[in-house]
C-alpha cells in the first residue's frame, strides 16, 4: 500500500472517531461556520483567520491566536501554522516571532474538530513544528490562560516559553480520555523537564499552575501577569539589537542536542489516531460529550481535575 493510501485510510479512521468526540464542539461553533456540500466534499465558507500576525516592528512578527469559542486548535488552525512557517523561513530579516492568545481564558484549549478539513488530510503539524524549531527565528509562545493538550504541545514546538503567573495553566489530559499525547509531548516533554516528572505530567493528565511549569522546566519563566508584556517586550527588543548570523548560528549549534527525533514524532502521531479506537477511549467519549468538551464553561475551565472522574461518572 502506498504511503498515500494509508495516510488517507488512517485520516478516514481518525476522522470518524473525532466526529464523535467533539459533535459538542460542533454545535457551538454551528452559528458561525457555514458548511456547503458538492459531490460529497464538504467546502467551507470564507472564514477570519485564526492566526494574524502584526509585522509592524522590523525583524520581528507577533502573531496572535484566536479561534473562538475556546481557542482550540483545528486543521485549519494547523495548516495556517503550516502557511505561516513557510512566510517565517523565506523573510531573512526576521528574528523574532512570538505567539500569543487573544482569549484571556484559553492559549490553546487543546486539539478539538467536528471534521478533520486539513488539505493535507492529516495535518502537518509535526513537519512544521520541526521546520520552526530548526528554522534561524527564535520563537517565544506568551502564555496566557489554559494551554492543553495539543495546546501545550504548540508551546511546546517554540524555542522559548514565558507564562503568566496568575493566568497560565498547564496540561496533558489525553490519557485521562483513553488516549496519548499525539503532537509531540511524548518526545519533548521528557527533554524539558526530565523522565520522571514527564511520567507524573502526562499519565496524571492534572493541570499545573505556572510556578510548578517553571520549576519542572516545562516553561522559561513564571512572571507576574502584569509585569509579562513588559518583560517579553524588552527580551524581544534586546534579540533585535543583535546580529542575525550570531543568532542563528548560536541556535543551530543549541539544537545539535536539543530537539526531539522527527521520525518519533511522526510514529507517535500514528499511534495517536489508532487510540482512537481503543476501548477505554469509547468508554470514555460520551461521558466527555456530555459533560461539555469543547464548550465554554466549568468543564473545560477546570479541566483537569474533571477529567480524574470520568470512568466513575460513566458506570
Amino acid at each position: 500500500m502506498s504511503v498515500v493510501a494509508t495516510n488517507q485510510r488512517i485520516n478516514m479512521s481518525f476522522k470518524n472517531a473525532v466526529k464523535l468526540i467533539f459533535a459538542a464542539a460542533l454545535a457551538a461553533n454551528a452559528l458561525s461556520t457555514s458548511l456547503t456540500h458538492a459531490q460529497g466534499t464538504t467546502k467551507m465558507t470564507e472564514q477570519p483567520k485564526a492566526l494574524t500576525t502584526d509585522k509592524s516592528v522590523p525583524g520581528y512578527w507577533r502573531v496572535t491566536l484566536n479561534n473562538p469559542p475556546i481557542n482550540a486548535i483545528t486543521d485549519r488552525m494547523y495548516d495556517e501554522f503550516y502557511d505561516l512557517v513557510g512566510e517565517i523561513e523565506a523573510d531573512q530579516s526576521l528574528k523574532v516571532v512570538t505567539f500569543e492568545s487573544g482569549n484571556p481564558d484559553f492559549f490553546i484549549a487543546h486539539y478539538s474538530t467536528a471534521e478533520p478539513r486539513s488539505r493535507f488530510g492529516v495535518p502537518r503539524w509535526i513537519e512544521a513544528a520541526d521546520r520552526l524549531s530548526k528554522s534561524s527565528v527564535l520563537s517565544i509562545a506568551v502564555i496566557r490562560g489554559r494551554v492543553r493538550g495539543g495546546g501545550s504541545e504548540f508551546t511546546m514546538g517554540s524555542d522559548i516559553r514565558f507564562a503568566s503567573r496568575e493566568k497560565a495553566i498547564f496540561g496533558q489530559p489525553e490519557v485521562a480520555t483513553g488516549l496519548i499525547p499525539g503532537g509531540g509531548a511524548l518526545d519533548r516533554l521528557p527533554l524539558l523537564v526530565g523522565r520522571a516528572r514527564a511520567i507524573e505530567i502526562i499519565l496524571g493528565a492534572d493541570d499545573y499552575d505556572a510556578d510548578t511549569a517553571e520549576r519542572y522546566g516545562w516553561i522559561n519563566r513564571a512572571i507576574p501577569d502584569a509585569e509579562l508584556d513588559a518583560f517579553v517586550a524588552n527580551y524581544v527588543r534586546r534579540v533585535l539589537s543583535f546580529d542575525k548570523q550570531a543568532l542563528s548560528t548560536a541556535k543551530a549549534a543549541i539544537n545539535r542536542t536539543g530537539l526531539a527525533d522527527p521520525a518519533q514524532l511522526k510514529a507517535v502521531q500514528d499511534t495517536f489516531f489508532k487510540s482512537f479506537a481503543w476501548d477505554g477511549a469509547k468508554k470514555r467519549i460520551p461521558v466527555l460529550i456530555q459533560r461539555g468538551i469543547g464548550k465554554p464553561g466549568e468543564f473545560e475551565l477546570n479541566l483537569g481535575r474533571n477529567v480524574g472522574n470520568l470512568v466513575s461518572d460513566s458506570k
